[in-house]
């Protein structure tokens, strides 16, 4: 299909001739690109009209969900056709192509999980992986991976690989790649002046911001306004208080009306789509978006970006276990893409709230990639998954991870029945690869289905996946503790609703086990929207669940594992659950399977206090997250012995996240594993004997690990009940 005069224009064009004739005579190609060339629309588009796709796909990589589906329904109104059609795309969950797509635009995970099932990836012609620069974790599996694929004896030598970014190191990814080809593109449409200011803005970042935002607007020619911030909350903020500032100039103000308009990662797919909507005539829009705004998307008409120099960046300590989300200061690379951001259409302008001393001196080159900075639990267990020959500390990686973060990944693998004592991956850890999940709930979800309350598992997996279930990141006990005042204020939360909030979790069931009755109380409203907002609850979110509740079953039905015999039975989860639901749903076991997900995220109470103590090679101390839900204490006032974790933050505190109290009795088939992890053995890439007249370390079977832990639960339906009433018992005591 013939580009159109819009598309000609871009940069990208006028490389046309020497990218097609680079694509046609070397295997492998680095394109560097800048912000606004056209590359990730483009390029794909070029490749198909050459007749580089042959009779398979285009498949193209985005390190974020919203870039993939944005560029996919860009691209197909290009292409006049139908998302779906000739071009589709495919994100966790979510999935529109078909047999007539020849472009398909995907998430760097999604083109992992397919290389499970096809380690050929046979289906795809040329593979792009794009904005490779932000050096997400899975776009660097993916290097390691294609790189096997088209160099190792038994290489795809049809396949076509294409690296694109706007700014790259592209001789060391050139090198890696065997001295392949660098093709570059020039410069964006229009140029943009940077200003800096005068002095650096650490802790001030925020107003400063909102300061320069206003200014913009009432002094700065026509045209539409970019403001990065770090996070949701930080959005949802400024969004309120820049309107207020608008709503509270004075009449005779000879401005254009502001439009302010939020843009982060987690926005639902129609809350996306106004971004790009037109913009009123007299009207300027001000975006305030997060760095996903850098790369993933690009919004036409803006000629001024506001670059506080600041994002939020999440780590990880392999030592402790710790998660952190801090906000950090961004790379010189980030900066460049923000500024790039502006000149699309017109010459534009970018206000760093940072001195050009420290963009020169002190600001960090280039952005940490995440596989030296995050949990390697999934990556693992992804290279296991590929090939028992690949050793994953030795792994042919572009920058190579923290060997003690493979490290702790093996022994989490190896707690959680994924990987044998000397390191292959087991049937059970083959499973966990292939379902669309966290490794943890994957050893959930299959261990439910062994106890017989897959239905159950399922809901919490789903309600844990989603990005927010409560309104306004409140927790279940914020609401529960409002006072009246405070319920007006919160917008919508009812006395009933929280009458009903404060009802589920009166025994103190933990988070995974409200989550499971808040969602069942709204399936017995219909999935009523005005019933979440009563109770608090994101009614997106909630949504969001139940679609990943349909897609966790089908995938699971459609997996003919034998790991689900049990619990499909005649064959359907919908069938199991509606039987469920004329008996007592057993919370016991659904605990019990919880505990086995997470065997690698146990805590002990200590002796005299409520504070926890992890378990591990470097245990932390850490409390109860604030909005955890209510979990039951004793007569004594002590929390549970024992608890599994979701998430063990790193604040000014270490904090448990999503917290399931378990049975110490549980707990005793679980913690000699702990001990037993060799991580010398459980690397792979070999085979080692044991030792003459000793033992291999063996991994217990899921069936022998389910059934052991099983045998000591107490029937649920009279173990809810006993412990219910003592609860309430001590409960009535203290009043």
């Amino acid at each position: 299909m013939p580009p159109g005069a819009g598309q000609l224009a871009l940069p990208i064009y006028a490389s046309h001739d020497a990218i097609i004739k680079a694509v046609r005579h070397h295997q492998i190609v680095v394109v560097e690109a800048p912000t606004g060339s056209g590359k990730t629309t483009q390029l794909p588009q070029m490749l198909l009209d050459a007749g580089l796709a042959g009779d398979r796909m285009i498949g193209v990589t985005q390190p974020r969900r919203v870039a993939a589906v944005t560029v996919a329904r860009r691209v197909a109104e290009e292409r006049d056709c139908r998302v779906g059609d000739e071009v589709g795309y495919a994100i966790r969950f979510d999935e529109h192509a078909s047999s007539k797509t020849r472009i398909k635009y995907m998430t760097d995970g999604t083109l992992l999980r397919e290389s499970l099932e096809d380690t050929r990836l046979s289906a795809y012609s040329v593979i792009i992986l794009d904005e490779a620069h932000e050096r997400s974790l899975n776009t660097d599996l993916l290097f390691g991976i294609l790189k096997r694929l088209t160099t190792h004896k038994h290489r795809r030598k049809s396949l076509k690989l294409l690296i694109t970014s706007a700014t790259l190191e592209a001789a060391k990814v050139s090198a890696y790649f065997s001295g392949c080809p660098i093709q570059s593109i020039s410069g964006r449409q229009y140029d943009v002046s940077v200003s800096h200011s005068l002095e650096n803005h650490d802790n001030d970042y925020y107003q400063a911001a909102i300061d320069t935002a206003m200014q913009v607007h009432l002094h700065e020619a026509p045209g539409d306004i970019l403001m990065f911030l770090t996070g949701q909350g930080e959005i949802t903020k400024a969004v309120r208080q820049l309107n207020e500032a608008v709503s509270s100039l004075p009449a005779d103000c000879e401005c254009d009306a502001l439009l302010v308009m939020p843009l982060y990662a987690a926005m639902p797919p129609d809350m996306q789509a106004r971004i790009f909507a037109p913009c009123p005539e007299g009207c300027r829009r001000l975006i305030v978006a997060t760095n996903v705004a850098e790369t993933s998307i690009t919004v036409s008409g803006i000629v001024y970006v506001i670059d506080p120099g600041r994002v939020k960046q999440k780590s990880y300590s392999p030592q402790t276990g710790l998660d952190a989300l801090t906000v950090v200061p961004i790379s010189r690379v980030q900066a460049v893409q923000r500024a790039g951001r502006a000149g699309r259409t017109q010459p534009g302008k970018c206000f760093r709230l940072y001195t050009q001393q420290y963009f020169d001196r002190d600001m960090p080159n280039i952005t940490v990639p995440e596989i030296q900075r995050t949990s390697l639990l999934s990556a693992c267990l992804y290279l296991k998954s590929l090939s028992n020959d690949i050793d994953v500390i030795s792994f042919d990686y572009l920058d190579p991870p923290q060997p003690e973060a493979l490290e702790d990944a093996l022994r989490q693998l190896f707690i959680l029945d994924a990987i044998d004592g000397q390191g292959e991956v087991t049937p059970l850890g083959s499973q966990m690869a292939r379902l669309p999940l966290d490794p943890c709930l994957a050893r959930m979800l299959i261990a439910a289905a062994n106890l017989g309350c897959l239905p159950e598992a399922l809901i919490v997996a789903a309600m844990l996946s989603a990005d927010s279930i409560f309104a306004e990141n409140r927790g279940p006990e914020q609401i529960a503790r409002m006072d009246a005042q405070q319920l007006v204020q919160a917008g919508g939360i009812t006395a009933a609703g929280q009458q009903l909030v404060k009802k589920l979790m009166e025994d103190g069931p933990g988070d995974h086990i409200l989550l499971l009755r808040l969602y069942r109380a709204w399936q017995e409203t219909g999935c009523n929207g005005n019933w979440c907002q009563a109770a608090g609850l994101n009614t997106r979110g909630m949504r969001f669940a139940r679609d990943v509740e349909g897609q966790l079953e089908a995938a699971i039905e459609n997996s003919n594992s034998t790991f689900f015999e049990r619990a499909l039975g005649d064959g359907s989860i919908g069938r199991a659950k509606k039987r469920r639901k004329t008996s007592h749903s057993s919370e016991i076991e659904l605990r019990q399977a919880i505990l086995i997900g997470f065997a690698s995220r146990l805590a002990h109470r200590m002796p005299t206090h409520n504070g926890y103590k992890t378990l591990g090679e470097r245990s932390v101390l850490a409390q109860l997250h604030p909005v955890t839900a209510n979990i039951a204490a004793d007569e004594d006032g002590l929390l549970p012995e024992w608890v599994v974790y979701h998430e063990l933050i790193a604040t000014s505190k270490n904090l448990l996240r999503k917290v399931c109290p378990v049975d110490a009795t549980w707990v005793s088939f679980i913690t000699p594993k702990i001990a037993n992890a060799d991580v010398n053995r459980l690397r792979g890439g070999h085979r080692e004997q044991p030792s003459q007249g000793g033992r291999d370390i063996e991994t217990v079977s899921v069936s022998a690990a389910e059934q052991a832990a099983a045998a000591v639960v107490p029937r649920p339906q009279a173990a809810v009940e006993a412990a219910r009433a003592r609860f309430l018992a001590r409960k009535a005591g203290r009043l």
